[in-house]
């Protein structure tokens, strides 16, 4: 069994991180996502070594949910959301990939898909953008304001066994106030 690390889980690594220590047990109700079937994660941070890059299953769907920072783990409030890798789709995108965007936002409607990762806080994305070797390398990286309007689409995976379906993970959506012209263009020749 592992021991306890001497990183700070929320200063020295984010909160959201998954842990060796943390074993995925099954899938079962969950109520980050209203009691659907989810899969399931041992919750034991710090302890073993750290799985950057892997995000701990429930604390990643709590972070969209609850729309907590996923370094520090606390709430963000409206005018402090911010988002580091984030790209640009039109709803149109989204919906051709198989999400559930709501029938009343045009396929023309840019989306910011911040994919797995809540916004943080602003002090946040400052602290991850000073130690993170992988955001510092990234030529992926564009800080901007998270929006204030966003949707939320469960990536869902299939059972081993039976019928079912159990979301793995929360994606992110900010829905902004522009339109992509050239996707009108698109769909309409």
């Amino acid at each position: 069994m592992p021991g306890p690390s001497k990183l700070v889980v929320g200063v020295d690594v984010p909160w959201v991180m998954s842990w060796s220590g943390e074993a995925i047990i099954g899938a079962a109700p969950c109520r980050t996502v209203g009691g659907r079937l989810a899969l399931m994660q041992a919750s034991d941070p710090g302890s073993g070594k750290p799985q950057y890059s892997k995000n701990h299953l429930v604390r990643q769907r709590l972070t969209i949910a609850r729309m907590l920072c996923p370094m520090c783990g606390e709430p963000t409030k409206e005018n402090d959301r911010w988002t580091q890798i984030a790209a640009r789709r039109c709803a149109g995108q989204l919906r051709a990939r198989g999400g559930q965007v709501r029938a009343d936002i045009a396929d023309d409607r840019v989306m910011i898909d911040a994919g797995s990762i809540a916004p943080l806080h602003r002090r946040c994305v400052d602290r991850s953008m000073k130690y993170c070797p992988h955001l510092r390398a990234s030529d992926d990286v564009m800080v901007m304001r998270f929006p204030r309007e966003w949707l939320v689409l469960p990536l869902l995976v299939k059972s081993e066994t039976g019928d079912g379906v159990a979301v793995a993970f929360l994606q992110l959506c900010g829905i902004t106030q522009t339109i992509d012209r050239r996707w009108r263009t698109e769909t309409t020749a």
